[in-house]
């Protein structure tokens, strides 16, 4: 019982004995670093909050894009029927009845054919009743039945210009009942344009935009909808009717329409094409995301809460905050208890030391040193303060080290996914281009896409001369498609050259200087450019020659001596590119290598590239 009295009451003096150092630490440590962390938090939700609201916006434009594309196609594929003369020929009033079945025939065809577009469900003729063929109600209509639509005073007053319909119910008596929406408009009588012979309805089944708007997942409490250009819903989880019951607590509770747009908002958002703009709902501060659909002026809007995109940065942000003061409290006892274990041991053999040479050499000793003890101490303070200096350099250069490899990873992911991302994208344009017959573009887009692969190399700076000689010939094949008929052009190489290296990119601006340069200013702009390759007394020696219109020796000399102000990549400058290209090639083998030109006004340029023969590793 003595000894637990005792225990403790040491531990209470040790306390109050550490109380400067326990009232330091709140104060100079504690105090500043909540501080810190605080604004630290805040700042953080601040940048989240930016970059989530930049991704909705992008990946929103995005689902904008492809469903403009889809009904871009509904689009033409309206254009082509309002076009087509069969349907006028067909929809004109004709006496026989063989003649009306013909018309029924062949209006039927026409509808089957648009319907071949898999996102058309179905394509409706509404024309008057008094003809036979106007009430089979599969894609023939009495056009009466147009009075109980809305949207047919906007089709009227369209004069044949498309209009489209928000989302409705529609029953189809081969079908049952469906949710579609519709591309509508006028047909006149193409021998008197006075008379109104019917009106072409194409039908889209909802599942086309659901399938869109259902991938975009921002909210767990809103969901995207679409608005029509007078902010009117035509799509949304409520459904086409504004009136429909709330789906979200925050709407139930603010007594608001979430897919319904207060009238200054949607003033704002009619007048921008894209934007983020910011509402409340309730209690609920809301970021309010829009994307206009160009084929028709519809709104994507979507929403998200600043609640949600702050709840997981919230969590985020306590466990480091406990996790950093803990670490932080941990790491200055262990170094208070370091110190005076340090000082302690320090004191102790001070004290010993001194007792047994005043045993040994009497008070005198301590007299003649009585400054020591002052110098010792103020030395181990010198120590420990250089200590101190020294383990926080040492955790800043390893906090940077940690970032610049993080940095370098990040790079490193991203050369490897946006090279793959662009040949997939240049692969499924060439299709595109296959798929329509358009062979020139399909050629035009293979060869770019192999220009990329031999400029982007892997990311590696050095690549064989039969890749930058192959460079060379992509890129010339691409300013052929561009400038038809106005230069030839020829490669020849010495067999063996694949085994030796060079620079990346040290042919294409000599190539792009001789056809812009030399070739595209001569007065018929026509020419011929000559690639060589060659080993000479163990180096390499490219040439790039064309028969333009040439320069005067000192220009050249200048060119490769001297970087020109206001450089720009297409080769356009008074530059070149030739002092980069001379300086890289000096970098990469040597001083006594680089370029050198041959060139006369009126009898062309040839720029000779010497480089010190490399074997690729």
């Amino acid at each position: 019982m003595k000894k637990a009295w005792a225990y403790l009451t040491g531990l209470g003096q040790g306390i109050l004995a550490a109380r400067k150092w326990l009232f330091a630490y709140v104060l100079l440590i504690l105090l500043p670093v909540s501080i810190m962390l605080g604004s630290f938090y805040q700042r953080s939700n601040d940048i989240l909050e930016k970059e989530v609201t930049r991704t909705m916006q992008l990946t929103l434009k995005q689902a904008g894009m492809n469903l403009s594309y889809k009904l871009n196609h509904i689009r033409d594929s309206s254009n082509s029927v309002f076009m087509n003369q069969i349907l006028y020929d067909n929809l004109l009033q004709k006496d026989k009845i063989t003649d009306q079945l013909g018309q029924i025939k062949e209006l039927r065809n026409l509808a089957e054919t648009a319907q071949e577009n898999q996102d058309i469900f179905r394509l409706r003729f509404f024309a008057d009743a008094s003809r036979i063929y106007g009430g089979d109600r599969i894609n023939l209509y009495p056009l009466a039945d147009m009075d109980q639509y809305p949207w047919y005073e906007a089709v009227k007053e369209a004069g044949g210009g498309i209009v489209w319909t928000g989302v409705y119910p529609e029953i189809y008596n081969d079908y049952g009942e469906k949710n579609i929406f519709s591309a509508a408009r006028l047909l006149r009588n193409p021998r008197d344009y006075e008379e109104i012979v019917g009106i072409l309805v194409m039908d889209i089944s909802e599942t086309m935009v659901q399938e869109i708007v259902s991938e975009l997942h921002f909210s767990d409490k809103y969901a995207p909808f679409l608005l029509d250009g007078g902010g009117k819903l035509i799509y949304g989880t409520d459904g086409p009717d504004q009136g429909a019951v709330p789906n979200t607590k925050a709407e139930a509770g603010s007594g608001q329409t979430v897919n319904h747009l207060p009238e200054e908002l949607l003033n704002e958002i009619s007048h921008t094409e894209e934007g983020i703009v910011k509402r409340i709902i309730g209690r609920d501060h809301v970021n309010v995301v829009y994307t206009t659909i160009g084929t028709t002026g519809w709104k994507l809007v979507a929403q998200v809460s600043e609640s949600e995109i702050s709840h997981r940065a919230t969590a985020q942000g306590q466990f480091t905050s406990i996790a950093t003061l803990a670490g932080i409290t941990v790491m200055f006892l262990v170094l208070v208890f370091v110190l005076l274990m340090f000082m302690i041991q320090g004191m102790q053999r001070r004290v010993q030391m001194i007792l047994r040479m005043i045993r040994k050499e009497g008070i005198g000793w301590l007299e003649d040193r009585r400054s020591m003890p002052d110098g010792d101490f103020r030395l181990l303070e010198r120590s420990v303060d250089h200590l101190i200096h020294k383990v926080n350099t040492l955790m800043e250069e390893s906090y940077q080290a940690k970032i610049q490899e993080r940095e370098a990873q990040l790079r490193t992911l991203q050369a490897q996914i946006n090279p793959h991302f662009l040949y997939n994208a240049l692969d499924m344009i060439n299709w595109s281009a296959i798929s329509h017959d358009a062979e020139d573009t399909s050629e035009m887009i293979e060869a770019l896409a192999q220009y990329f692969r031999l400029s982007l190399n892997k990311g590696r700076d050095n690549v064989s001369i039969a890749d930058e000689l192959e460079l060379a010939r992509v890129f010339l094949e691409i300013q052929q498609n561009r400038f038809p008929s106005t230069f030839t052009f020829s490669i020849q190489a010495e067999p063996g050259l694949s085994a030796y290296i060079i620079p990346k990119l040290t042919l294409q601006p000599l190539v792009e200087n001789a056809l812009l340069h030399g070739i595209r200013k001569t007065k018929n702009k026509q020419g011929t450019i000559e690639i060589s390759a060659r080993l000479e007394n163990g180096d390499v020696v490219l040439t790039v020659a064309d028969d333009g219109i040439g320069m005067e020796p000192e220009q050249a000399n200048r060119l490769l001596l001297e970087p020109a102000a206001g450089q720009h990549a297409d080769g356009l400058d008074g530059s070149f590119g030739l002092y980069n290209v001379n300086e890289r090639i000096r970098y990469f083998a040597g001083n006594r290598y680089g370029l050198s030109i041959d060139t006369q006004p009126g009898k062309g340029t040839a720029v000779r590239v010497t480089v010190k023969a490399t074997l690729a590793e």
